[in-house]
C-alpha cells in the first residue's frame, strides 16, 4: 500500500489525529457538513506545513465524504455502534451469571469488570446519538 492511499484511508476514517477534533465524540456528533468543514481545516494544516502525502489523503477524504456523506448515513452508523454495544452488554450479562453459578470469585471479578467496561461504552454510545 503506498503511502498516499494509507493516508486517504487513514484520514477518510478519522485516523489522522490532529488537534482539529477536540473530541471523538465532537467529530461522532458531526454531521456531514461538519466533518468536511474539519477535513478542510486539517487540509489547510497540512498545505501551510508542506505535507505533501497528508495533503493528498485529505484531499481524497474531502472528495469522498463530499460525494457519500449523508447525514442520514451517519446517522444509522451511530445506531449501529449503539446496537453493537448493547449486544456486547447482554452478552458479558450472560457471562457474569455463568461466572455466578459457577461461584469462581476470580472470574466473577474478570467477568464484572469486562461489564462495567460494556456498560461504560454503551453510556458512551447512547450519550453521542442522543447529542445530536
Amino acid at each position: 500500500m503506498t503511502p498516499k492511499i494509507a493516508a486517504a484511508i487513514m484520514a477518510f476514517f478519522g485516523l489522522v489525529a490532529t488537534p482539529v477534533f477536540a473530541s471523538d465524540a465532537a467529530q461522532n456528533n458531526a454531521g456531514c457538513m461538519a466533518k468536511q468543514n474539519a477535513i478542510s481545516a486539517q487540509l489547510e494544516q497540512a498545505r501551510s506545513a508542506g505535507k505533501t502525502h497528508q495533503q493528498a489523503g485529505l484531499e481524497t477524504a474531502l472528495k469522498q465524504v463530499t460525494t457519500y456523506c449523508t447525514d442520514a448515513s451517519l446517522n444509522k452508523k451511530r445506531l449501529e455502534k449503539t446496537d453493537k454495544a448493547r449486544k456486547e452488554v447482554s452478552e458479558r450479562e450472560v457471562d457474569l451469571n455463568e461466572a455466578m453459578q459457577s461461584g469462581d470469585a476470580e472470574k466473577i471479578n474478570k467477568r464484572k469488570q469486562k461489564l462495567a467496561k460494556s456498560l461504560q461504552e454503551l453510556d458512551a454510545q447512547t450519550a453521542r446519538y442522543h447529542a445530536d
